[in-house]
């Protein structure tokens, strides 16, 4: 909570990468257990920084527009493992899908630019037929 600066606890949970089929955008998405919740629910983008959870291995903290609650709210998250190796593995992810979001965006940026055309450029002419 940003007024009180606490956290909010959400509870465990499953967390998920997933990539829209038809616009490749990147989400992570966690439900709570057994109530199936949406606790966390977010675009992945570059510009996100993954840090370490008060020097824990086992713990990352970032910041998101989050959409959990319907409404989107900046939010700073934080997800916690069982294991270091858990939280590595979460974290090599995370960073694999900023990778292809970033990768996304260049190629989204360079199509728009193929895509237009220069003032300059002369009319073609054609042929009635």
């Amino acid at each position: 909570d940003t007024e009180l600066k606490e956290w909010k606890e959400r509870g465990p949970g499953i967390v998920k990468i997933l990539r829209h089929k038809q616009s490749g955008k990147l989400r992570l998405l966690m439900r709570r257990e057994q109530v199936l919740k949406i606790c966390a629910n977010h675009y992945i983008n570059p510009e996100m920084t993954l840090k370490p959870n008060a020097g824990s291995d086992k713990s990352y903290v970032w910041h998101a527009l989050d959409y959990a609650d319907e409404m989107p709210k900046p939010e700073q998250l934080a997800i916690r493992f069982k294991t270091p190796e858990e939280a590595l593995n979460f974290k090599q992810k995370f960073e694999d899908a900023q990778k292809l979001s970033r990768e996304m965006t260049v190629v989204i940026s360079q199509s728009h630019q193929s895509d237009r055309r220069p003032s300059e450029t002369p009319s073609v002419d054609r042929k009635s037929t």
